[in-house]
């Protein structure tokens, strides 16, 4: 792993002087928007087709980009010189480390970057992410070990951010390599929980305690959504059975197409934000310092009320786009519009006017 020491090193240099960059993807019009808010400058990574969806939102434009060929391209040395070199902060999005690869930002991306990169291990393997959630005492799903240990409805999962593509629910083992065909990805198999999906939108800061206790600082509840995904939210309309469906050549899809806003009843959000700080304290005990900045937890509420914790994104997530000027939150604890992207720009301010840059970039 590129050493947190030499990533200090860059940042030293930086002084005061910094852009807050991403790829032009995902979160990104929100990234920017934030930091524009915040007063700081902004850089996008982009290929040319995108350039013209970006300079289609002048307040959320970034103030300049550098042009790649592919996404991928992020890696080349000369790049990653001129993020460098334009005091480049990076901020990664689900988009940003499908097309870099979590091991290659590990191991080959030497640009500082918002939060901890040996985070990206634990979120992208689904062994590590599931150890996680359980030592932090969450609720998750019951394991299935193997296809033929399939007796119920069940989930099968691929590893890495994919936006759910792929995914698959299988009711026993000749049904799941049906429908595995010829894939080789690593996966896991989990009993598929009836309930309704809660994605919560944290904050993760090391430098105050305005918020909800947690680790060296506190987190703050900043939002709440829930994924639309095609076509298993829309399947009903058609009134078929299963059977029905599978003699139409219809089968159930999970890609993530959008997202919705939701509300919680009151009364669990103390639940809520007792996750969260479990999963803050348990991944500073697992890779010190910790997850900083931006993180979700993707749930299931039961109709007894209970909460499973199916997958966490360190990171932040497409669903905080729902509030660009705020959540149903974050009046609550801010006293100007505040969204996820602008959540980020205030900690860098926060950490630059404390010198203490170096603990929320890595």
């Amino acid at each position: 792993m590129i050493s947190k020491e030499k990533i200090s090193s860059i940042v030293e240099e930086y002084g005061k002087d910094v852009t807050i960059a991403t790829a032009c993807s995902h979160t990104a019009l929100q990234i920017f928007h934030g930091a524009k808010l915040e007063g700081l400058k902004t850089l996008g990574i982009t290929t040319p087709e995108r350039k013209r969806v970006y300079d289609a939102f002048p307040l959320a434009r970034p103030d300049s980009y550098i042009e790649v060929e592919k996404m991928g391209d992020i890696l080349n040395k000369e790049v990653q010189e001129k993020l460098v070199d334009e005091h480049c902060i990076v901020v990664p999005h689900g988009s940003f480390v499908e097309y870099v690869g979590a091991k290659n930002i590990e191991e080959k991306f030497e640009v500082p970057m918002l939060g901890n990169r040996a985070v990206l291990n634990w979120e992208s393997d689904r062994e590590k992410e599931r150890k996680w959630l359980v030592e932090a005492g969450c609720k998750v799903p019951p394991r299935i070990k193997s296809p033929d240990k399939i007796d119920r409805p069940c989930l099968v999962k691929f590893h890495g951010a994919k936006g759910g593509r792929g995914f698959f629910i299988a009711l026993n083992e000749e049904e799941f390599y049906e429908k595995l065909g010829n894939r080789k990805d690593d996966y896991i198999i989990q009993e598929f929980v009836l309930g309704t999906r809660y994605y919560y939108h944290f904050f993760y800061s090391p430098l105050g305690n305005r918020g909800y206790p947690a680790g060296k600082g506190h987190i703050e509840l900043l939002g709440i959504d829930r994924r639309n995904e095609s076509n298993i939210d829309e399947l009903h309309r058609f009134g078929f059975t299963r059977e029905e469906l599978q003699k139409a050549g219809i089968s159930q899809t999970f890609v993530v197409t959008g997202n919705l806003p939701l509300t919680l009843r009151e009364s669990l959000l103390g639940g809520v934000l007792d996750r969260g700080k479990a999963v803050v304290d348990k991944s500073i005990e697992l890779f010190p310092p910790g997850m900083v900045g931006p993180f979700c937890l993707e749930t299931i509420i039961t109709d007894k009320l209970e909460t499973y914790v199916f997958e966490i994104s360190s990171r932040i997530v497409a669903g905080t786009n729902l509030y660009p000027m705020g959540s149903q939150y974050t009046p609550y604890l801010f006293d100007k519009p505040m969204s996820t992207g602008r959540r980020i720009a205030v900690e860098v301010k926060n950490a630059l006017s404390k010198g203490r840059l170096g603990e929320v970039v890595f």
